[in-house]
Order: structure tokens, then sequence, then C-alpha cells
């Protein structure tokens, strides 16, 4: 008898189960979806403001950016996407600062993790809304974030 009773309560407790689930199933069939037209909307596209595309060093009008080449980002990816090159050079009051020659970013094997954005003490580096970046040759997703004779912005 007591077998009887912990199969029934079983079975209804089985029942509750499945209809909690057709209830979530029902109430998810019949809300409006959210499905683009991609790539017919292109021009209308609106993606989150947190997506992760890729990463970007901005510049301003003159060419300066941010990195001082403390190479924090590089140190905090996971998967070693970053390659900062610096230099040392000499300053006027006889000190020594570093100087960025090149800063790799390898899309292929970026995780979009953002850790190396969180990193960086001067907000150097960003990602953008950009995501079509299919490419036939892997060695185009390597890309260099600094622009040709760019240099640090003064503070």
């Amino acid at each position: 008898m007591k077998g009887f009773r912990l199969y029934i309560a079983n079975f209804f407790r089985g029942l509750g189960s499945l209809l909690t689930g057709m209830k979530t199933t029902m109430r998810e069939f019949f809300t409006r979806k959210t499905t683009e037209c991609y790539p017919e909307n292109r021009a209308t596209l609106r993606l989150s403001p947190r997506f992760r595309g890729r990463l970007v060093m901005p510049h301003d009008a003159e060419n300066h950016h941010r990195c001082v080449a403390c190479g924090l980002c590089q140190m905090a990816c996971p998967n070693g996407t970053i390659r900062v090159v610096s230099r040392q050079e000499p300053t006027a009051e006889g000190k020594t600062v570093r100087v960025l020659d090149t800063y790799e970013y390898n899309l292929g094997s970026c995780i979009f993790c953002q850790l190396c954005v969180n990193a960086c003490p001067h907000q150097a580096i960003t990602f953008d809304q950009e995501f079509e970046n299919a490419v036939f040759d892997r060695s185009k997703l390597v890309v260099k974030l600094n622009r040709e004779g760019s240099s640090v912005k003064k503070q």
C-alpha cells in the first residue's frame, strides 16, 4: 500500500512539473518574435549598446591616442590576443617613459571577454559596434590598432 501511495505522489509531482513546462512553452509561443531580416535591414539595424564588436583604439583629430603602453591589457588577456610593443625614451627631465610602437590585436583568437578594456587605466581601448569580420585569410584578422605617426595625448 505504501508503494502505491509513493507511486501516485510521484506521478502527480511529475504531472505538475510537465504542466509548468508546458505553461512556459505556451507563454513563449504567443510572445512577439524579434527576428531581424539581416542583411536587408543593415541601414536600420540597432545593436545593444553593450554589444562587443571589434576592439578599437580611438584617436582624436590630431592623431593622438591615450595608450601609454603599460601592458596591463596584454597581461589581462586570457589567450594572448593583444601584443603591445613599446620602447623606452628619455624625457627632457631626464626620466624615461614608455612609448607605444605597435599595438597588435588578433581578432581571430579574441573571445570578447572585455578584460582588456576593464584593465586599461586610461580608457585607451574600447569595443565598437562592428560585427562583420568574416575574411578568407586569417592573417587579415591581425590588426594594428595604433595609427602611423600617432602619439600619446598630453593630459
